[in-house]
């Protein structure tokens, strides 16, 4: 997805205003957080369309078939095959599947078929009151994270950031979905650890930043995203939260100008710790006219003295980490891993 594309203007107006374990040990999720119902195969899951079109009907197809495959029975939203210029239909067609799906009793989760542009229209059409009475999984990520952070801010509904239905359900993602939603593990991230034929692993690495441990409930997303949404009331509070963001396809100079208005807004100064995933395609294009992404991390993140690494297994990659928006972990930014602390579904 070429996120420069539809969301670069969009974040710059914002300027303006593995392998994975789990642990046996359960604590009693922590006040003031609405969790989803549970899932289980054989339940029924609403397939929406938030964001951009789909290039290929055969991709809606596709959505179709995982979740019939992980063990479901599908609901597509009345609009989710519709185009709009770029956009999968109307804003009121869109915010209107969103709505139904969490209204709709037999549905038990509401997964995304694909990212894009667009969500952030929707926010002031979704109904907040119905989402917090009838709380339930919303998976999805890249421009989803509009949706993630306006629903957990408004109604404090812990949502999962990972694989839209179109995207790449391979053996890692696949593993992550059934330990996260079917097994409801308290999850372990640490990435794969597989050098493949070098003498040292390279993919995969994660670069400690500043060390140490911290806990929190995570917040975040897409770093052009969230900043997108910068002095509207669909940003959660950021104070002593552990904050995760990857992008794709931005220049490093952008990246920069993104992190600098986090840091305007207050939002790096109340945070506990920082888990910067992969930014996909974001090598500098001047040669030495730009500063790298490490540079660029280090000038943020090591002034604030608190927990930081890069490299974590989140973003637009093939393999992705699925995590709690609004669960609560410890990082571990020497080892550059985290872990859930408490379930992340209602009991």
């Amino acid at each position: 997805m070429h996120r420069r594309q539809f969301l670069g203007r969009a974040a710059g107006a914002a300027l303006i205003l593995p392998l994975l374990g789990a642990s046996d040990v359960f604590a009693a999720p922590s006040s003031g957080k609405l969790l989803p119902v549970p899932l289980s195969t054989g339940d029924w899951v609403g397939l929406v369309s938030p964001s951009s079109a789909l290039n290929d009907g055969f991709d809606l197809q596709l959505a179709q078939e995982v979740m019939q495959a992980l063990g479901f029975k599908v609901k597509t939203g009345e609009h989710y095959a519709q185009r709009r210029g770029h956009l999968a239909g109307t804003d009121a067609g869109r915010a209107g599947d969103i709505n139904a799906m969490f209204s709709d009793p037999e549905v038990k989760a509401v997964i995304a078929t694909r990212g894009g542009s667009g969500a952030a229209r929707l926010l002031p059409l979704l109904d907040y009151e119905a989402i917090g009475s009838n709380p339930k999984a919303l998976l999805g990520f890249s421009d989803i994270t509009a949706l993630h952070n306006a629903i957990h801010a408004q109604t404090g509904l812990v949502t999962f950031h990972g694989p839209n239905g179109s995207g790449s359900w391979n053996r890692f993602n696949v593993d992550q979905f059934e330990r996260v939603f079917f097994k409801r593990e308290l999850m372990q991230y640490r990435n794969v650890q597989d050098p493949g034929d070098e003498l040292v692993q390279r993919r995969n690495r994660t670069i400690t930043i500043t060390g140490g441990k911290a806990r929190g409930e995570l917040v975040g997303g897409n770093l052009s995203v969230l900043v997108a949404l910068a002095g509207s009331p669909y940003l959660p509070d950021f104070t002593d939260r552990i904050l995760f963001i990857e992008d794709v396809s931005e220049a490093p100079y952008r990246i920069d100008r993104m992190l600098t208005t986090l840091k305007l807004m207050g939002v790096l100064d109340r945070i506990a710790g920082v888990i910067f995933g992969e930014c996909s395609d974001c090598e500098p294009g001047n040669g030495y006219g730009s500063l790298t992404l490490s540079q660029i991390l280090d000038d943020h993140l090591k002034p604030l003295k608190i927990p930081a690494y890069q490299g974590a297994m989140i973003g637009h990659i093939r393999q992705q980490f699925i995590v709690p928006v609004g669960g609560l972990v410890e990082m571990d930014a020497d080892a550059g891993t985290f872990r859930m602390l408490e379930p992340v579904f209602a009991s």
